[in-house]
C-alpha cells in the first residue's frame, strides 16, 4: 500500500511541491535571522546575574569549607539534585500542591549544597535562562504591588519557585543517562496517571456536570480528569508528555522497551480523548504536527491522509465536540467569550502593572468589569491572565523566553547529527508549541503542579538542545 502510495502521480507532485516550498523556507531571510545565534555565552558571563551569583558561590563555598561541611555532605543524597528533580517530576502530577512544593524546595537546597561542595562547579548557561530569572523578578513584584498581598502572597510565591525551576532542571542534570533517565519517568509518571484516568472512566461515577453542555453533548457522560482535578488540566497535562513518549518509542534500542513506551502513548491518547478537551485536542494535533514535520518533511502527507481517516473513524458525538470549537451556542464557548470581553475591559485600566498573581486579586477587580454578572477565578487565557498577573512588562518577558526557546532548539535540530538528541529536541519543541496552542482557551497555570512540569519541560528542553555536549555517563536506559 506504501509502495502504491509513493508511486502515484498525486504524491510525487505534493511531494515535489513540499520540497520546494521547504527549501525556500529555509533559505528565506526569515528563518536565517531565527535560527542566528543570540548574545552568547561570553555576553552571558558577564552579567550582572552571573556577576552577583559568582560572588554568592565564592562566599557559600568559603563558609562550607570553614566549617567542614563539604566534607561532610559530598557524596550525599543532600547534594545529588537530579535524584530530587526526578522525584518532583515523577510525583508533580500525583501529590498534593503543597507537597510538591515541599519536594521542590528540598530540589533548590540540594544545587545549593552541591554547589557550595563544589568550588569548581559552574552554573550552566542556557540563552532563554536570563529572561527566565527576569520574569521571576517580575512576579516577585508583582506580588508585592498586588491589589491584595495577603491574597498573592502564596501564589506569586509559588509561582516565582516553579518558574526558577527550568534552571535547576539545567544544572541538576550533567550526563545524557541522567537526562535520558529523567524523561523516561516523566513518561512513565504521564502513563500512571493516565491508567487512574482510565479507571476512573470505566469504574468511577464521575459525571461531566458543569464541565459539559448536556443540551449539546448529551452522549458524554464523563470526562476523565485524573488526579488533576480537572478534564482541561489533565490534557494541559498530557501534552506536555505525550510528545516525549512518541520521542521514547523511536530512541528505545530494544524491542520490549518501544513496546512498552508504545503502551504509556496509548494510555495517554485515551486518555486524551476521553477528557473531552477540545482545546487539548487542537493542541495535540498541532504538536503532532510539528512532531512529523521537523522529523521529515514527508509526514506531511501521512498527516493530511491520517486527519482524513479520522473523520470517518471517530465517533460522531467526539466530531460534534471538536467542530464546536468556537460555537457560541455551546454554553462553555459563550462563557469563555464572556470571560474574555470582560477580562480585556479590565485590563484597559491595569494593562501597565496588572492586578497581582491569584485568583483573590482576580477577584477582588474582576466583578467589576465582567459580562452578565459571570464568576470566574481567572481570565481563561493564559496569555490574558499573564497581563493581568505581572502586567505588559510580564508577558512580553514571557514571549522572550519562548521564542528564545524555540529559537535555541531550532538551531540544535538544523544542526544535529545525533539520531537521538534530534529527536529529542524535536519533542521539547512539540511539547511546549501544542501547551502554547491550547493556552488561548484555558489559564493553563491555574494548576500550580502543571505549572511546575511546564517549567520543568522548558529545562528538560535546554538540555536537549545542548544534549552532545552533556557527558556519556553510560549508555541510555532502554
Amino acid at each position: 500500500m506504501q509502495k502504491i502510495l509513493e508511486g502515484s502521480l498525486i504524491y510525487r507532485a505534493i511531494a515535489a511541491a513540499w520540497v520546494w516550498f521547504g527549501a525556500q523556507w529555509r533559505k528565506s531571510r526569515i528563518i536565517r535571522v531565527f535560527l542566528a545565534p543570540g548574545i552568547g555565552e561570553e555576553a552571558s558571563a558577564n552579567s550582572i546575574f552571573t556577576r552577583i551569583w559568582l560572588w554568592f558561590h565564592r562566599l557559600l563555598c568559603t563558609v562550607f569549607e570553614k566549617l567542614k561541611l563539604n566534607k561532610l555532605l559530598s557524596g550525599s543524597i543532600f547534594t545529588m539534585p537530579f535524584i530530587w528533580g526526578v522525584i518532583v517530576v515523577f510525583l508533580a502530577p500525583i501529590l498534593p500542591t503543597m507537597a510538591v512544593l515541599g519536594l521542590s524546595l528540598v530540589c533548590i537546597v540540594s544545587l545549593i549544597l552541591a554547589f557550595a561542595c563544589d568550588r569548581e562547579k559552574k552554573l550552566v548557561y542556557s540563552p532563554m535562562n536570563k529572561f527566565i530569572l527576569l520574569y521571576a523578578f517580575i512576579y516577585i513584584v508583582a506580588t508585592l504591588t498586588s491589589v491584595t498581598l495577603s491574597g498573592s502572597l502564596l501564589g506569586g510565591a509559588l509561582t516565582t519557585l516553579f518558574i526558577l525551576f527550568a534552571i535547576f532542571m539545567q544544572n541538576a542534570v550533567t550526563t545524557r543517562r541522567q537526562l535520558d533517565t529523567l524523561i523516561y519517568a516523566f513518561v512513565i509518571s504521564g502513563a500512571a496517571v493516565s491508567l487512574y484516568g482510565l479507571y476512573q472512566y470505566f469504574f468511577g461515577t464521575f459525571v461531566a456536570s458543569g464541565w459539559v453542555d448536556s443540551g449539546m453533548f448529551s452522549e458524554i457522560g464523563v470526562r476523565v480528569y485524573s488526579t488533576l482535578g480537572n478534564p482541561n488540566v489533565f490534557s494541559e497535562y498530557l501534552l506536555l508528555v505525550i510528545p516525549f513518549a512518541g520521542a521514547c518509542i523511536m530512541i528505545a534500542k530494544r524491542v520490549w522497551v518501544k513496546l512498552f513506551f508504545a503502551g504509556c502513548i496509548a494510555l495517554m491518547l485515551m486518555c486524551m480523548l476521553l477528557t473531552f478537551a477540545r482545546g487539548g485536542w487542537l493542541g495535540l494535533i498541532v504538536a503532532a504536527a510539528i512532531f512529523l514535520i521537523l522529523l521529515d518533511r514527508r509526514f506531511i502527507i501521512v498527516g493530511i491522509v491520517g486527519l482524513i481517516l479520522l473523520y470517518f473513524v471517530l465517533p460522531d458525538f467526539i466530531l460534534e465536540r471538536f467542530f464546536s470549537i468556537g460555537d457560541t451556542g455551546d454554553t462553555s464557548t459563550n462563557f469563555r467569550l464572556f470571560i474574555w470581553l470582560g477580562t480585556i475591559s479590565m485590563l484597559r485600566d491595569y494593562w501597565f502593572t496588572g492586578i497581582g498573581p491569584g485568583t483573590d486579586s482576580f477577584n477582588m477587580v474582576y466583578p467589576f468589569y465582567s459580562f452578565n454578572t459571570i464568576y470566574s477565578p481567572h481570565s481563561h487565557n493564559l496569555y490574558l491572565q499573564i497581563i493581568c498577573d505581572a502586567g505588559i512588562s510580564g508577558i512580553i518577558m514571557f514571549i522572550a523566553i519562548i521564542f528564545t526557546y524555540i529559537r535555541s532548539l531550532g538551531r540544535a535540530v538544523s544542526k544535529e547529527a545525533g539520531r537521538t538528541s534530534k529527536i529529542l529536541q524535536i519533542a521539547s519543541i512539540s511539547a511546549i508549541s501544542g501547551f502554547l496552542v491550547q493556552s488561548f482557551t484555558d489559564y493553563s497555570f491555574y494548576n500550580y503542579r502543571v505549572t511546575l512540569v511546564f517549567w520543568a519541560v522548558l529545562g528538560i528542553g535546554a538540555l536537549t538542545a545542548r544534549r552532545g555536549l552533556l557527558k556519556g555517563g553510560g549508555p541510555p536506559v532502554g
